[in-house]
């Protein structure tokens, strides 16, 4: 049993630091607008 409770223990340590890493860039990373021009060839739509 001691093996499993690590295993768990263990798990659970890292589903926290995927959480809180998800939590970070979703709260404290502001993102930067920014306009973006895309081409569109003609080719494709003359079928």
């Amino acid at each position: 049993m001691p093996t499993l409770t690590r295993l768990i223990v263990s798990v659970l340590v890292l589903a926290g630091l995927g959480y809180g890493a998800v939590f970070a860039l979703a709260n404290l990373v502001e993102p930067h607008e920014r306009e973006i021009t895309v081409r569109v060839q003609k080719d494709g739509f003359a079928r």
